[in-house]
């Protein structure tokens, strides 16, 4: 029996791996620094230290990596000030029929646990969430199962009970490892046939998902 749903972050609940992804290839661009789409692409779903060394080991050790990322995030955070933090559609409506059916809910995310805390609060769902856990919380980046393992724990839940939604390839690799139900709800990266293998549901939109969910659930 579903007791419990944990979800990714951004991609999932929030629109922010677009624009992060915007940022980076807009620096990119005006810096000239080449193949930043398929570089940013593998860095999709993993923490900050898993990032940089893809970084580096694309770019050499040469590359201004942190004053690259200073410079991204101020980009980020300006449309985040001034726009808000863009809310998926369904996501709203998701959390609280999960909310009703009594399921607990998490977040595992590879964004640091501050920014995701930060985030949920501006957003206003953070009242929905039993457990938060950040990529600067656990030692190993997914596709290791480690963070959601992690969450499940912080539930009270064994993984066999919970469905985790993740976007990325390396999140459903994760929850696959680590025993949950893995949902993907595409965004920035199609479904391939591998993601298909290892989820049990892949869904059109958080909407979908959220009634797939349900009769898992009831």
């Amino acid at each position: 029996m579903i007791t419990a749903v944990v979800f990714d972050m951004d991609g999932v609940l929030f629109d922010t791996e677009r624009l992060c992804r915007l940022c980076w290839l807009k620096l990119a661009e005006e810096d000239g620094i080449p193949n930043m789409p398929e570089v940013y692409a593998l860095c999709i779903g993993v923490n900050a230290e898993t990032t940089e060394r893809i970084v580096y080991e694309n770019y050499g050790k040469d590359f201004p990596y942190k004053e690259y990322c200073k410079r991204t995030s101020a980009m980020y955070n300006q449309c985040i000030e001034e726009n808000g933090v863009p809310v998926k559609d369904g996501v709203r409506e998701t959390l609280e029929k999960l909310a009703a059916a009594g399921v607990k809910i998490a977040v595992a995310s590879s964004t640091r646990r501050e920014k995701v805390l930060r985030h949920l609060e501006s957003a206003g769902i953070d009242r929905y969430f039993g457990a938060v856990v950040g990529g600067d919380t656990v030692t190993h980046s997914k596709p290791h199962p480690e963070i959601f393992l992690n969450a499940c724990e912080a539930l009270g839940v064994s993984p066999g009970e919970a469905i985790a939604v993740e976007d990325s390839h390396n999140g459903i690799r994760a929850a696959h490892a680590a025993g949950m139900l893995p949902v993907m709800v595409p965004d920035l990266l199609p479904a391939t046939e591998e993601m298909r293998e290892l989820s049990a549901y892949v869904a059109e939109d958080m909407n979908d998902a959220c009634e797939w969910m349900l009769t898992k659930i009831n």
